[in-house]
C-alpha cells in the first residue's frame, strides 16, 4: 500500500492550518480594508461628480446672469441715450421758441419806435411848414394859427393820428 509519510502529513495539515489562519487573520481584514477603501474611493467619486454637477449648474446660471447683464446694460444705454436726445430735443426746442419770441418782442418794439418816430418827425416836419409858410407870408402867427396850420397839414399828409396814405 501507499505509504504516507508522516512529516508529509503534518506539513499538509500544518499548511492548511496556515492556510485557515491566514484567510481568517490576514486576507479577510485586507479585504475589508480594500473593500472599504474602495467604496471610500467610490464615494469620492459620487461626490466629485456631484460637485461637478453642481459647478457645471453653477456656471451656466452664472453665463446666464451675466448675459441677463449685459442685455440689461445695453438696455440702460440705450434708454439713456434715448433720453438724452430728448432732452436735447427738448432744450433745442426751447431755444427755438425763446428765440422766435425774442425776435417777436424786436420785431414788436422795432414797429413802436418807428411809429414814435414818426410822428416825431411829422410833428417836427410840421412845425418846420408852419414855420416856412409863415415866413412866406411874411407875418408872424399866433399860437392857434400855428396849431390850425399844424393840424390841416397833419391832415394833408394822412391824418392825425400819424399814419400816411
Amino acid at each position: 500500500m501507499i505509504s504516507i509519510n508522516l512529516n508529509l502529513v503534518w506539513n499538509i495539515i500544518n499548511l492548511v492550518v496556515l492556510y485557515l489562519l491566514l484567510k481568517r487573520f490576514l486576507v479577510g481584514p485586507v479585504t475589508n480594508i480594500m473593500e472599504q477603501r474602495k467604496q471610500i474611493i467610490e464615494d469620492g467619486f459620487k461626490d466629485v461628480r456631484i460637485a461637478q454637477d453642481d459647478a457645471n449648474r453653477l456656471k451656466q446660471e452664472y453665463e446666464t446672469a451675466l448675459s441677463g447683464a449685459k442685455q440689461e446694460s445695453a438696455q440702460l444705454i440705450e434708454d439713456a441715450r434715448r433720453s438724452a436726445k430728448a432732452e436735447y430735443d427738448r432744450i433745442i426746442s426751447e431755444a427755438g421758441d425763446r428765440a422766435e419770441d425774442m425776435l417777436e418782442a424786436a420785431k414788436e418794439t422795432v414797429r413802436v419806435e418807428r411809429e414814435q418816430t414818426m410822428r416825431e418827425l411829422q410833428s417836427q416836419i410840421a412845425g418846420l411848414a408852419v414855420a416856412s409858410a409863415a415866413k412866406i407870408v411874411g407875418k408872424s402867427a399866433d399860437e392857434k394859427e400855428t396849431r390850425d396850420l399844424y393840424d390841416q397839414f397833419l391832415k394833408e399828409a394822412g391824418g392825425e393820428d400819424g399814419e400816411t396814405q
